[in-house]
């Protein structure tokens, strides 16, 4: 009842001319913070010339020509956007501004929202047991794929993904077809926001909202009605601001669906829907821990609660496969459990939480991205978000830098929950009862740490895209790693492999960054 009441309280909103989706108490700051109109310093009018992820070339899918500018059926759609511009209020100038901020940047912000929406574990059965996602009944509780950390690096690297293999098509047919703005055909036609030198036809804004609409569908199949609204409110804005007529955005919304639907397959078939594992998997994590004498994790919650995505580990990346990721990446094994390291790591957990001062306890706080917010990967979208804003990039920049950040993010999650469960390590407050957290204990293993790996993957790639900012992301990923340490929830060796795994896992996307022809 509690989420009905939310998403008919966003329709009503929207319905009123609000856009903000406020579902975190962390967001509420954050998602209201006011973006500069997209106007790019450089338009990669190449961009469509730029290597996809999963299309085969930019035209594998088609595009049909667009009608002439002075045909009567183009006539009326710039008529349209006349009627609409005749009476444009304070709520519809909102609007264009709103949007205008940047196609790539708003999806992921409602992708952001929508995480943190769904970031809920399931309540225990009344039998002590507990209910799991099922990939085929999405809709049943709990909703499939919920949204705890490693599911939501995976939402937002197929959002990101499909967006920008989006914006190559669309870009590749800019050029080829060099149909002119609205506002240059029809120099009556107000411009509301900053003249692009782009042909509009197909759009990008609508590319990359064909492509969003359908990964958003994807991952949280019972929120279409509102993904619907998000998208009819996009195509308004656009042509309230006479940046497209209607056919530019009917092109471009059918070429992202359709470069879309490539993602959706991938999705489906990567492994992510048997993540949970099952109790015989569960059994025999625990059972070969203990056979390489070593002490293995045990949930501290009543009843115990299976681990977290135990399986996730075997879904498909983006960036390596499988023997990649175990021969090359998985980092090797933590201080047994037995041995002096161990203890002395465990140890100064303990005196951390004895002594924790004030600015330690707002570290902790600041980065744990607990229930209820956008995750771990969802902080650093919000990081690069507001530093890409202030870089002048293009749409198709845009969408190339935030798939390269999220394919590592999500193939940081794969390569840190396969270490996870294949070394199966407690955690400090399971070895020592004296350790306590202020912040939530996470159920599942501890090395290596998912803050530092998810950081680490993307401070490099960050570092990457904005060489000037590189050391001040390296010093966020040291901060967010060692927040855990001071959440008492994470020992030195668990924070300290994480960061190296994640950087390993960025220098994958950062080889892919300098071959994808848009450097």
């Amino acid at each position: 009842m509690k989420k009905i009441f939310l998403l008919t309280s966003i329709i009503a909103l929207l319905m009123t001319g609000s856009v903000i989706f406020n579902s975190c108490s962390k967001s509420i700051d954050e998602q209201n913070m006011h973006y500069p109109m997209l106007n790019p310093t450089r338009v990669d009018a190449n961009a469509g010339t730029w290597k996809p992820i999963l299309l085969s070339a930019a035209n594998e899918f088609a595009c049909a020509a667009p009608i002439a500018t002075t045909s009567p059926d183009y006539i009326i759609q710039l008529n349209e956007i006349k009627s609409f511009q005749n009476q444009v209020n304070d709520d519809e100038r909102k609007l264009v501004e709103y949007w205008g901020a940047g196609a790539v940047l708003r999806w992921n912000e409602i992708m952001r929202e929508l995480v943190a929406l769904h970031n809920l574990p399931p309540y225990q059965n009344p039998d002590g047991s507990y209910p799991f996602p099922s990939a085929n009944n999405p809709l049943a509780y709990p909703t499939f794929p919920f949204a705890n950390p490693p599911y939501a690096a995976r939402a937002y690297a197929y959002l990101s993904a499909a967006q920008y293999d989006a914006c190559v098509g669309a870009y590749f047919y800019k050029q080829q077809f060099n149909r002119p703005a609205p506002f240059t055909v029809d120099a009556t036609i107000q411009t509301l926001l900053p003249k692009s030198t782009l042909p509009s036809y197909p759009s990008e804004d609508a590319a990359v909202l064909g492509a969003s609409v359908e990964i958003l569908k994807l991952m949280f199949p019972g929120d279409q009605d509102y993904i619907n609204l998000r998208a009819e409110e996009h195509k308004r804005a656009r042509l309230i601001a006479g940046a497209n007529v209607r056919s530019d955005l009917d092109a471009g919304e059918a070429l992202g669906k359709l470069i879309a639907a490539k993602f959706v397959t991938r999705a489906r078939g990567d492994r992510a829907g048997a993540a949970a594992g099952n109790a015989t998997l569960w059994a025999k994590l625990k059972s070969d821990c203990i056979a390489r004498g070593e002490t293995p994790w045990i949930s501290q919650e009543t009843p115990e609660r299976p681990p977290m995505l135990p399986a996730f580990g075997s879904v498909r990346a983006f960036l390596f496969d499988s023997l990649t990721m175990v021969t090359a990446i998985r980092p090797g094994p933590p201080p047994s459990t037995g041995s002096q390291q161990f203890k002395d790591e465990t140890e100064e957990i303990y005196q951390i939480t004895k002594n924790l001062t004030r600015e330690q306890l707002r570290i902790a706080n600041f980065w744990a991205d607990g229930l209820r917010t956008y995750t771990p990967p969802g902080h650093w979208n919000f990081i690069a978000a507001n530093d890409f804003a202030q870089q002048g990039f293009s749409e198709a920049r845009w969408a190339r830098n935030m798939a390269l950040l999220n394919m590592a993010i999500m193939d940081a999650g794969i390569v840190c929950w396969d270490a996870k469960n294949f070394y199966f390590n407690p955690r400090p407050m399971q070895v020592d009862p004296r350790i306590k957290t202020g912040i939530g204990l996470p159920n599942f293993p501890a090395y290596i740490s998912g803050h530092s790996t998810f950081s680490g993957a993307a401070a490099t790639v960050l570092g990457y895209i904005i060489p000037a900012r590189a050391q001040a992301y390296n010093d966020m990923a040291k901060e967010a790693s060692v927040s855990r340490m001071y959440g008492a929830i994470h020992a030195r060796s668990d924070c300290e492999t994480g960061i190296t795994t994640g950087n390993k896992v960025g220098g994958y996307a950062i080889a892919r960054g300098r071959i994808d022809g848009a450097e």
